[in-house]
């Protein structure tokens, strides 16, 4: 008989994103021809930059060519693209990161889920509250929690992240051994300071833990002086594994590229306190479940760092953050308190007299047709907020916008 790995059964209702999808395809089902505005699934809307489709063609006409042809490639990556990322989002600042500590992959959503797996099942799990929901449903699937009950899974520590701690998270009273942390943080939009960091290196060094550091939005920071990896700390390089992707940076969602960095020096330990290199284990576990990202998709992930994929990439930034800035003024003007969306391409706002995320979906969702995101799907934390999304297209962003405003929400 075939026994099922029932920490699935834990898993509370779907995955946040397919649910709010399925809700709003039943809406459309049902009202042919109405407009539904969509801010609520990160997703892109502008196209690949002419430097990537350049070189993405490229890329497959060598595959038509029995001397250019390639099979499979190495699982670790093409050294043209890690080489590319290593000096120019690292050396470049001073940063010493090698392009032997680069992972390609197909996504940060594939390798903050997966990374767990190279750990020990006894490991104390951390996640910020509210914050991108696959940490938590991982740790669960990993069985390294207890039951659902009231919001949280038991066995994992969670750090509140409210208005009055400015959405950065207290050091928890209970030490963790792993420590995920996501910035620009994925809900609310807020960034961490180089003393804010300092503060997680310094505690994870004290405790041996190691943070799984989310910077996939890195490159939307606009103010000087926030840190756009945590290589820039004294000593993150002992501690932490950084998350990258190509999705929302070069519009590469549909696509598919991100990378990884493990640290020759980042180190785990066994049952008898002897230390192992986390980068061989990773590049262990990467090698036998990963056959690598195509080549044309690298050869096109590799032109954002030519100098005219760096405008050209740049110019989209703009542009997501521009419509950033319209959302967070037209929302204020509307009366919401309104977070994020200056360095970060989501906007975090509060729902009028405290109502429900999910039923500030619904009311938007059926009377003005536009779509968001409930804050309750990223942790309990988030009830009360909601989350837009600045990826729509410029029209349809100041037209949602419109709609709010001239719509008697309570």
């Amino acid at each position: 008989m075939a026994k099922i790995n029932e920490n699935y059964l834990k898993l509370q209702a779907g995955y946040l994103f397919p649910e709010i999808g399925r809700r709003v395809n039943d809406y459309m089902a049902s009202h042919p021809g109405k407009k539904v505005i969509k801010m609520g699934i990160g997703d892109v809307t502008r196209p690949l930059v002419p430097s990537v489709i350049q070189a993405f063609h490229e890329g497959v006409d060598e595959m038509a060519q029995a001397n250019t042809f390639r099979g499979y490639g190495p699982e670790q990556g093409y050294g043209f693209l890690r080489e590319a990322i290593a000096k120019n989002d690292y050396l470049s600042k001073s940063i010493d990161i090698s392009a032997a500590d680069i992972f390609i992959s197909d996504g940060s959503k594939c390798d903050t889920g997966n990374i767990q797996e190279i750990f020990g099942h006894n490991n104390k799990i951390a996640i910020c509250d509210p914050v991108y929901p696959v940490y938590a449903d991982t740790t669960v699937m990993a069985g390294k929690t207890g039951n659902y009950n009231s919001g949280y899974y038991e066995g994992i520590i969670y750090m509140p992240c409210t208005r009055k701690n400015g959405f950065i998270p207290d050091l928890p009273a209970e030490t963790p051994d792993l420590i995920f942390l996501c910035y620009p943080n994925n809900p609310t939009g807020t960034v961490a300071t180089k003393e804010e960091l300092k503060k997680w290196v310094d505690y994870a060094r004290k405790n041996k833990s190691i943070i799984l550091y989310d910077a996939a939005y890195e490159a939307f920071i606009t103010e000087e002086g926030i840190p756009h990896s945590i290589y820039e700390i004294e000593g993150a390089k002992e501690v932490a594994i950084e998350f990258r992707s190509f999705s929302k940076t070069a519009g590469f969602t549909g696509t598919r590229c991100a990378f990884t960095i493990i640290p020759e020096e980042l180190k785990a330990y066994d049952s008898t306190g002897k230390a192992h290199s986390v980068k061989s284990l990773w590049n262990r576990r990467h090698s036998t479940k990963f056959n690598g990202v195509s080549y044309p998709v690298q050869k096109a992930a590799a032109a954002i760092y030519t100098e005219q994929g760096k405008k050209e990439v740049a110019e989209v930034i703009t542009y997501y953050l521009e419509n950033a800035r319209i959302m967070k003024e037209s929302l204020s003007a509307a009366g919401y308190e309104v977070f994020g969306g200056m360095n970060a391409p989501y906007i975090w706002v509060k729902t009028k007299n405290d109502m429900p995320s999910w039923d500030f979906f619904d009311i938007l969702l059926h009377e003005i047709n536009v779509v968001g995101t409930p804050g309750s799907g990223f942790g309990p934390a988030g009830e009360g907020y909601f989350r837009f999304s600045a990826f729509a297209d410029r029209n349809s962003t100041i037209e949602a916008m419109s709609r709010i405003k001239n719509h008697r929400l309570s």
